[in-house]
Protein backbone atom coordinates (compact mmCIF):
# COMPACT_ATOMS: atom_id res chain seq x y z
CA UNK A 1 0.00 0.00 0.00
CA UNK A 2 1.19 3.52 -0.80
CA UNK A 3 0.37 6.91 0.69
CA UNK A 4 1.02 10.07 -1.31
CA UNK A 5 1.34 13.31 0.66
CA UNK A 6 1.78 16.83 -0.70
CA UNK A 7 2.79 19.65 1.63
CA UNK A 8 2.61 23.17 0.17
CA UNK A 9 2.89 26.78 1.23
CA UNK A 10 5.38 29.61 1.12
CA UNK A 11 8.92 29.97 2.34
CA UNK A 12 9.33 30.28 6.09
CA UNK A 13 6.25 28.26 7.07
CA UNK A 14 8.10 25.06 7.92
CA UNK A 15 7.24 22.93 4.88
CA UNK A 16 10.67 21.28 4.67
CA UNK A 17 10.80 20.38 8.38
CA UNK A 18 7.28 18.96 8.16
CA UNK A 19 8.36 16.71 5.29
CA UNK A 20 11.52 15.64 7.10
CA UNK A 21 9.53 14.65 10.20
CA UNK A 22 7.07 12.57 8.15
CA UNK A 23 9.99 10.89 6.36
CA UNK A 24 11.78 10.23 9.67
CA UNK A 25 8.64 8.65 11.14
CA UNK A 26 8.36 6.42 8.08
CA UNK A 27 11.97 5.30 8.36
CA UNK A 28 11.55 4.58 12.08
CA UNK A 29 8.74 2.17 11.14
CA UNK A 30 10.75 0.65 8.27
CA UNK A 31 8.26 2.08 5.76
CA UNK A 32 9.97 2.90 2.47
CA UNK A 33 9.79 6.65 1.81
CA UNK A 34 10.83 9.00 -0.97
CA UNK A 35 10.55 12.77 -0.96
CA UNK A 36 11.31 15.73 -3.19
CA UNK A 37 10.83 19.40 -2.52
CA UNK A 38 11.26 22.76 -4.14
CA UNK A 39 12.94 25.27 -1.88
CA UNK A 40 14.47 27.78 -4.30
CA UNK A 41 12.22 30.70 -3.35
CA UNK A 42 11.87 29.71 0.29
CA UNK A 43 13.93 32.62 1.58
CA UNK A 44 11.80 35.16 -0.29
CA UNK A 45 8.36 33.92 0.71
CA UNK A 46 7.92 32.15 -2.60
CA UNK A 47 6.18 28.89 -3.36
CA UNK A 48 7.46 25.79 -1.56
CA UNK A 49 6.08 22.29 -1.94
CA UNK A 50 7.14 18.81 -0.99
CA UNK A 51 6.06 15.44 -2.35
CA UNK A 52 6.25 12.43 -0.03
CA UNK A 53 5.56 8.85 -1.02
CA UNK A 54 5.30 6.10 1.56
CA UNK A 55 5.02 2.39 0.90
CA UNK A 56 6.29 -0.41 -1.27
CA UNK A 57 7.33 -0.36 -4.93
CA UNK A 58 8.35 3.29 -5.00
CA UNK A 59 10.27 4.30 -8.10
CA UNK A 60 10.11 8.10 -7.99
CA UNK A 61 9.54 10.63 -5.20
CA UNK A 62 7.05 12.64 -7.22
CA UNK A 63 3.59 11.44 -8.15
CA UNK A 64 1.22 12.43 -10.95
CA UNK A 65 -1.80 14.66 -10.70
CA UNK A 66 -4.89 13.14 -9.05
CA UNK A 67 -2.74 10.89 -6.82
CA UNK A 68 -2.31 12.69 -3.47
CA UNK A 69 -4.13 11.06 -0.58
CA UNK A 70 -3.75 14.30 1.37
CA UNK A 71 -2.60 17.85 0.75
CA UNK A 72 -1.43 19.84 3.73
CA UNK A 73 -1.91 23.42 2.54
CA UNK A 74 -0.13 26.02 4.65
CA UNK A 75 -1.45 28.88 2.45
CA UNK A 76 -4.77 29.07 0.50
CA UNK A 77 -3.45 30.19 -2.92
CA UNK A 78 -0.70 27.55 -2.83
CA UNK A 79 -3.29 24.90 -1.92
CA UNK A 80 -5.41 25.95 -4.91
CA UNK A 81 -2.33 25.88 -7.15
CA UNK A 82 -1.56 22.29 -6.12
CA UNK A 83 -5.19 21.06 -6.03
CA UNK A 84 -4.86 19.11 -9.28
CA UNK A 85 -2.63 16.64 -7.40
CA UNK A 86 -5.41 15.64 -4.98
CA UNK A 87 -7.08 12.36 -5.85
CA UNK A 88 -10.84 11.92 -6.00
CA UNK A 89 -12.00 11.56 -2.40
CA UNK A 90 -8.65 12.78 -1.05
CA UNK A 91 -8.32 15.00 2.02
CA UNK A 92 -6.98 18.50 2.50
CA UNK A 93 -5.92 20.23 5.67
CA UNK A 94 -5.86 23.99 5.06
CA UNK A 95 -4.45 26.95 6.90
CA UNK A 96 -6.94 29.69 5.98
CA UNK A 97 -4.51 32.53 6.80
CA UNK A 98 -3.41 34.10 3.52
CA UNK A 99 0.08 35.40 2.77
CA UNK A 100 0.35 37.85 -0.09
CA UNK A 101 2.42 36.34 -2.90
CA UNK A 102 5.60 38.17 -3.85
CA UNK A 103 4.18 38.86 -7.33
CA UNK A 104 1.06 40.58 -5.93
CA UNK A 105 3.14 42.59 -3.47
CA UNK A 106 5.46 43.80 -6.23
CA UNK A 107 2.60 44.73 -8.56
CA UNK A 108 0.68 46.56 -5.83
CA UNK A 109 -2.19 44.08 -6.10
CA UNK A 110 -4.31 42.89 -3.23
CA UNK A 111 -4.89 39.41 -1.94
CA UNK A 112 -6.80 38.28 1.11
CA UNK A 113 -7.34 34.58 0.41
CA UNK A 114 -11.10 34.38 0.99
CA UNK A 115 -11.76 33.60 -2.65
CA UNK A 116 -9.23 30.75 -2.52
CA UNK A 117 -10.80 29.28 0.61
CA UNK A 118 -14.26 29.50 -0.99
CA UNK A 119 -12.95 27.75 -4.11
CA UNK A 120 -11.49 24.94 -2.00
CA UNK A 121 -14.72 24.60 0.01
CA UNK A 122 -16.56 24.00 -3.28
CA UNK A 123 -13.97 21.65 -4.79
CA UNK A 124 -12.54 19.51 -1.98
CA UNK A 125 -14.78 16.81 -0.58
CA UNK A 126 -12.79 16.27 2.64
CA UNK A 127 -11.57 19.73 3.69
CA UNK A 128 -10.50 20.59 7.23
CA UNK A 129 -9.76 24.28 7.83
CA UNK A 130 -7.95 26.11 10.59
CA UNK A 131 -6.56 29.60 11.02
CA UNK A 132 -3.17 28.15 11.81
CA UNK A 133 -1.58 31.54 12.36
CA UNK A 134 -4.14 32.44 15.05
CA UNK A 135 -3.55 29.05 16.66
CA UNK A 136 0.22 29.61 16.62
CA UNK A 137 -0.26 33.02 18.27
CA UNK A 138 -2.35 31.35 21.01
CA UNK A 139 0.51 28.94 21.61
CA UNK A 140 2.98 31.82 21.74
CA UNK A 141 5.08 31.30 18.60
CA UNK A 142 4.50 31.70 14.86
CA UNK A 143 7.16 29.02 14.33
CA UNK A 144 4.82 26.19 15.38
CA UNK A 145 2.42 26.57 12.45
CA UNK A 146 3.94 23.49 10.82
CA UNK A 147 3.37 21.34 13.91
CA UNK A 148 -0.24 22.55 14.20
CA UNK A 149 -0.86 21.62 10.56
CA UNK A 150 0.92 18.26 10.85
CA UNK A 151 -1.00 17.32 14.00
CA UNK A 152 -4.30 18.19 12.31
CA UNK A 153 -3.33 16.14 9.26
CA UNK A 154 -2.46 13.13 11.43
CA UNK A 155 -5.88 13.32 13.10
CA UNK A 156 -7.50 12.87 9.66
CA UNK A 157 -6.21 9.24 9.69
CA UNK A 158 -4.71 9.55 6.21
CA UNK A 159 -1.08 9.73 7.31
CA UNK A 160 -0.10 6.38 8.88
CA UNK A 161 1.55 7.84 11.98
CA UNK A 162 0.59 9.01 15.44
CA UNK A 163 1.47 12.22 17.22
CA UNK A 164 3.88 10.13 19.30
CA UNK A 165 5.65 8.93 16.14
CA UNK A 166 6.24 12.55 15.09
CA UNK A 167 7.37 13.50 18.59
CA UNK A 168 9.96 10.71 18.45
CA UNK A 169 11.17 12.02 15.07
CA UNK A 170 11.32 15.53 16.58
CA UNK A 171 13.56 14.33 19.39
CA UNK A 172 16.12 13.39 16.76
CA UNK A 173 15.65 16.51 14.63
CA UNK A 174 14.52 19.56 16.63
CA UNK A 175 16.46 21.35 19.37
CA UNK A 176 15.40 20.06 22.82
CA UNK A 177 14.32 23.50 24.08
CA UNK A 178 11.53 23.52 21.47
CA UNK A 179 10.22 20.00 22.16
CA UNK A 180 7.49 20.90 24.65
CA UNK A 181 6.10 23.77 22.56
CA UNK A 182 6.14 21.64 19.40
CA UNK A 183 4.35 18.81 21.23
CA UNK A 184 1.63 21.20 22.37
CA UNK A 185 1.30 22.43 18.78
CA UNK A 186 0.95 18.88 17.43
CA UNK A 187 -1.92 18.34 19.86
CA UNK A 188 -3.63 21.70 19.24
CA UNK A 189 -7.36 21.35 18.49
Amino acid sequence: MQTNILVCGVGGQGIVLTSKLIAAAAMAHQIPVMSAETIGMAQKGGSVFSFLRLGDDLHCPMFPEHAADIIIGFEPAEAVRMLSYLKEGGSMVLNTYAIMPVTAALSGGSYHGEEMVTYLEKNVQHLVKIDGNAAARKLGSPKVLNMIMLGLAIRQNVIPFTIEDIEEAMRRTVKPQFAELNSRALRYE
